[in-house]
């Protein structure tokens, strides 16, 4: 694929559409002697053991090295392990992540905390160890890169998340800039969770200067980029240390390079991401103050009340993290009404993040992503396509009949999304994002989906069901929910339902 070395959102999302012609036409195979490891090396630096004992750990809001752990595991450890017929090992880890490449990597940007020293560090979930790439406190350099966001200023520890492209464009080609955001977020959607439950505020920041980031860790950036910044801790207690910066990149050692043998380039991932690409934290800044709002449509269709809010699901968020899979077959059974509304509860709290203003979480008017559902099998809901209408809390029927082979084809054609008892798609207007939002924009709504499909997720395990993440033909579904869904682009669809004894297999 041709492209500029700067690509508008907007075009490369279309460049990267899925259709019937052009997937029947793709020629792309796995080249299995070339398949990317599923861990970045850095077998130079010493590692630095974290904490396994943390199931016991009370909650609180000050992070030591056991509290960072517990974030850690859930948001990109390793659950559990299988050992295949040919010797070797299969890893299942805390979140979703397309094709199980998990080309997604964690990074602590931290001040002196309780047993780790201040320092810049990389998250190795193959040992669960830390190895420090910088010595002292940079945090500046971050805070600085993100415009004084507040969050970022106050916290103890900031944690940065990245992709290294070919570990999924391996087999998802220029496509997998998407993927980037989607896998991101179904980590974030994890440690949002987690953190709560740990009582450990978090907050996202997506604007801040790529470049200034980049270099803090020494990245290859035509390989590995820095997606998203969390800031992580007590703001009431956390200080910034007088700052130490060093944006030389040889003073930190290189990461083993298995990872690119037969590497294809994708120059629309890399186009793409300049393309959104902040200079400076002023430019971070500025588009912060940028607020999206949108006009909510007054309702044409029937409305469905969500059942109000049961009690507490028992399951500790851990214990669900920790079975949570990714299901290869659903049964054509039904899930309870009230299921499926504790599911688009746990879905909608708007999370703390610098593109979304939370005193408008209740009206739908910020949210870049609206979610619509294809209903095949709920307990007293009429199969059909709905859409969830945030500001009323309840369900608006677009338009109603059984729709499981529909929604077979939206998903590539593949039977989990026809099996399934609902299927639940996340559209965005990205014609109006970019409006307001810019370039930028495009990773928010892309994010903002997959942490969305990230918390179904978790609530579908924490009720004893079973979810997986899908792609899909993108302007066909953007069609079924027509009119109603006009203009807008779909952003990420997970699929959920009751599962069992199968011989039935899907990729995602």
């Amino acid at each position: 694929m041709d492209t500029a070395d700067r690509l508008d959102a907007l075009d490369y999302h279309e460049l990267t559409k899925h259709s019937v012609a052009s997937v029947s036409s793709n020629r792309h195979f796995l080249d299995w002697d070339t398949q990317p490891l599923p861990f970045k090396l850095y077998p130079h630096l010493k590692p630095i053991p974290l904490p396994r004992d943390f199931s016991r750990q009370q909650p609180s809001a000050t992070i030591d090295r056991l509290t960072l752990a517990r974030l850690l595991h859930f948001t990109g450890g390793i659950m559990r392990k299988k050992t295949l017929a040919d010797g070797s090992e299969y890893y299942f880890r805390a979140a979703a992540c397309t094709g199980a490449l998990y080309h997604i990597d964690l990074y602590v940007v931290c001040g002196d905390v309780v047993d780790l020293p201040a320092g810049v560090y990389h998250f190795g979930p193959h040992d669960f160890s830390l190895r420090r790439l910088r010595h002292g406190d940079h945090r500046r350099t971050v805070v600085d890169a993100g415009g004084d966001h507040p969050a970022l200023a106050s916290a103890p520890v900031i944690l940065v998340c990245t992709s290294t492209f070919w570990r999924n464009a391996w087999k998802y080609q220029a496509r997998t800039y998407r993927h980037c955001f989607w896998d991101n977020g179904t980590m974030l959607a994890n440690l949002l969770e987690v953190a709560a439950t740990a009582q450990v505020p978090a907050e996202i920041v997506l604007g801040f200067a790529d470049t200034r980031v980049n270099e803090l860790l020494a990245l290859d950036t035509d390989r590995e980029v820095a997606l998203s910044l969390v800031a992580l801790g007590d703001r009431a207690v956390a200080a910034i240390d007088t700052p130490r910066p060093s944006n030389e990149q040889s003073d930190v050692q290189q990461p083993h390079n298995d990872n690119f043998r037969g590497e294809i380039d994708y120059p629309a991932i890399r186009a793409a991401h300049a393309g959104s690409s902040f200079e400076s934290g002023e430019e971070a800044r500025r588009w912060r103050t940028q607020t999206f709002k949108r006009v909510v449509p007054e309702p044409t269709g029937k409305l469905i009340p969500l059942s109000p809010p049961g009690g507490p699901v028992s399951a500790r968020m851990e214990e669900v993290i920790a079975r949570r899979g990714s299901a290869r077959y659903f049964l054509q059974q039904p899930i309870e009404y009230e299921a499926l509304a504790h599911l688009l509860r746990s879905a909608l709290p708007v999370p703390a993040a610098d593109w979304l203003p939370r005193e408008e979480a209740d009206t739908g008017e910020s949210s870049l992503n609206d979610i619509y559902l294809i209903v095949n099998a709920v307990d007293g809901l009429a199969p059909g396509a709905y859409v969830c209408r945030r500001d009323l809390q309840a369900l608006e029927l677009l338009k109603a009949g059984d729709f499981r082979r529909q929604a077979g084809h939206l998903d590539l054609g593949q039977e989990l999304a026809a099996d399934a008892s609902v299927n639940f798609y996340c559209l965005s207007d990205l014609v109006l994002v970019d409006s307001h939002l810019g370039n930028r924009g495009y990773r928010a709504a892309a994010l903002e989906a997959a942490i969305v499909g990230g918390r179904i997720y978790l609530a579908a395990y924490a009720l004893g069901l079973g979810a997986t993440g899908l792609t899909f033909f993108d302007d066909d579904v953007t069609q079924f929910f027509s009119p109603h869904a006009a203009g807008k682009e779909v952003m990420f669809l997970t699929a959920v339902g009751r599962t069992g004894s199968s011989r039935r297999k899907a990729s995602r």
